[in-house]
């Protein structure tokens, strides 16, 4: 598991601990917010900093920082804790979205991470989301669309510093850029 793994799987625990309190604010926050702030895309302290999103940002968020794929292209082992990729499930027409979904484990009988409209945060299957969603604003199977995040280029590396020491007791600083 990479930093950014630890730090979504931090932010996905905290969302599922606030859906259990009986907090009014934490019920204005919409789906959107909630996936956007696991995935890293605010940068806020906590949940409750997040501001809200709602389906016309979201679809402008989409356009401008998602990019469509088929799912084929999500790897069949793909995990958000060790994989520097964001792969979102959208329902409704990407331009004014119904629902957002993160892709969380796709080995996972539940690979899908979202706050539902009436059960609160948690994770579901495709077919459960398809149910929940399936007539709301007119949505089919064909309203089902998958996105990859075109991460910012400042969230995408980070630096290590390795030292080592040598057998006289100087020490060496190397540094390594590698992409997360």
């Amino acid at each position: 598991m990479n930093t950014e793994g630890i730090l979504v799987k931090e932010r996905i625990d905290e969302t599922t601990k606030m859906c259990e309190r009986e907090q009014p604010v934490y019920e204005q926050i919409s789906n959107f917010s909630i996936v956007l702030y696991i995935f890293g895309y605010f940068t806020c302290p906590d949940l409750l900093s997040v501001d809200d999103v709602d389906n016309v940002e979201a679809g402008a968020i989409l356009k401008e920082h998602f990019e469509e794929i088929k799912k084929e292209d999500i790897p069949s082992d793909y995990n958000i804790t060790s994989s520097p990729d964001r792969y979102l499930l959208v329902f409704g027409d990407p331009l004014f979205p119904t629902h957002f979904a993160a892709t969380t484990d796709m080995r996972s009988i539940r690979p899908f991470f979202s706050k539902l409209p009436f059960f609160g945060s948690g994770y579901d299957n495709l077919k459960e989301l398809k149910m929940e969603f399936s007539g709301i604003d007119g949505i089919t199977p064909d309203d089902i669309h998958w996105y990859k995040w075109k991460r910012p280029t400042e969230l995408k590396q980070k630096y290590a510093k390795i030292y080592t020491i040598r057998n006289d007791g100087d020490y060496e600083v190397m540094e390594y850029k590698y992409a997360n």
